[in-house]
């Protein structure tokens, strides 16, 4: 395929050296003589394991050309892939005058053009950017965005000093469209890449390389925290951690990665207080440990005003305890919501199959008497007749028996837990989708 890459730092470098590795031909363009001049030259514009053998490789067979000419580029070749900087202002905001200016280029190039052409945007932008963008080759090209031109999302995941093997071994390749041709053409570009592809909306692709690096940091910052409270008690901090890697079924696996209502249960909020507790003793400040619960609070506001936006006084809460398949009530988030949305004047009404007061002991039901202690008047065994009666239904965990339920469409549906079965309702709303 022949290709333009606009912006020769470490991205752009990269995805030359790679394509061009591939069989493809590249031309680099960059308002930089010096890095034109480099590459025209055999030689990378920055210090990368194997780089350097692919730049000089590329330019020796022909492949690889650098330009300060943006015309030119567009117009020899059928895809342009966008790796220009997008530094932080001092407010942390990115700063897109590069990326603007690219469409601008772009656009006047296109203009000149009779045949469709495809834009990639590489670089590390915020949901909006591919929109903006497009309207900008618009505005220039007097093009029409699928029509003369379309814009992908093909966000990069490398690493300084693996940059290279991370471009032919990504964990995923994501491209995000608009124009089903146009990603199956570059579908094709990376068909040999070690990765599946994956075809999301353009806003999802935009906004998982922040989700994925604000994670990493996520992940450092918490293995100190318990790195500072190991040394403390003498402990060997690398051990621990090494075992808490073993556990690929629920600390490394997707299993609590689900947007979602609050945890609950006996053990995450104890053990979590716990470890905060022997942080505070030993004289530790734990900011990460110490805003995971402030955060969960947070996540039960965030129901309660959801459930009260919607002016009715009639609630239904479809399951109590704090996951299916229990009657633990110790910490179910959805006992707060109840006890706060119980004290506003709402009228309450709770199903849940595995929930008799008559059944409840320990611990279990000293909670519930505490936080609600007028329950015996609010749970119902009638799920048919709890329908009938409600204004909103809220649903707060997944459970098959609420699989397929009929609700009429009069009734507020209120969705916690993500039930797909329930969205195409003309008065559904999902709590954080």
């Amino acid at each position: 395929m022949k290709i333009s890459i606009f912006g020769l730092g470490y991205v752009g470098c990269v995805s030359l050296g790679c394509l061009a590795n591939n069989g493809n031909n590249l031309i680099g363009v960059d308002i930089s003589t010096t890095k034109v001049d480099l590459i025209n030259n055999g030689k990378p514009t920055i210090v990368e394991d194997k780089i350097d053998t692919l730049i000089s490789d590329g330019v020796e067979k022909g492949r690889i050309k650098a330009t300060t000419d943006y015309n030119s580029a567009v117009l020899e070749t059928d895809i342009s892939i966008i790796c220009v900087g997008t530094p932080s202002t001092k407010e942390g905001h990115l700063n897109l005058d590069y990326i603007y200016t690219t469409a601008k280029e772009i656009g006047e190039a296109i203009s000149k053009k009779d045949s469709f052409h495809i834009i990639a945007i590489r670089s590390t932008v915020l949901p909006g950017t591919n929109l903006k963008f497009g309207e900008i080759v618009e505005h220039v090209s007097g093009k029409k965005r699928n029509e003369g031109f379309t814009i992908i999302s093909n966000p990069e995941f490398l690493r300084e000093g693996t940059a290279v093997d991370d471009y032919y071994n990504p964990p995923v390749t994501v491209l995000g469209g608009d124009n089903e041709s146009a990603l199956n053409t570059m579908s094709e570009l990376y068909s040999s890449f070690n990765a599946p592809i994956e075809k999301v909306d353009i806003k999802v692709a935009e906004l998982i390389k922040y989700v994925n690096n604000s994670f990493h940091a996520l992940k450092i910052t918490f293995a100190n925290e318990v790195g500072n409270i190991s040394k403390k008690l003498g402990i060997n901090s690398h051990e621990v951690m090494r075992l808490f890697g073993m556990d690929k079924q629920l600390n490394i696996s997707t299993y609590y990665f689900k947007p979602g209502f609050a945890y609950g249960g006996s053990c995450l909020p104890k053990d979590l207080k716990a470890l905060n507790a022997l942080a505070h003793d030993n004289y530790l400040n734990v900011p990460v440990l110490n805003s995971i619960r402030n955060s969960n609070e947070f996540q039960k506001d965030i129901a309660y005003d959801l459930i009260s936006s919607k002016n009715k006084n009639k609630i239904a809460i479809m399951g109590l305890s704090f996951k299916p398949g229990t009657d633990d009530l110790r910490y179910s988030p959805i006992v707060d919501v109840i006890e706060k949305l119980y004290g506003k004047g709402y009228n309450i009404k709770i199903y849940d199959k595995n929930v008799s007061l008559a059944k409840l002991v320990g611990q279990n039901k000293s909670y519930v008497d505490e936080k609600l202690p007028h329950l015996s008047q609010l749970l119902t065994s009638d799920l048919e007749e709890l329908l009938e009666w409600s204004e909103v239904v809220v649903f707060t965990y997944k459970d098959q028996i609420f699989e397929g339920l009929k609700i009429d469409e009069s009734k507020v549906i209120i969705d916690l837990a993500k039930y797909d079965s329930l969205r195409e309702a003309n008065n559904y709303e999902g709590i954080c989708w």
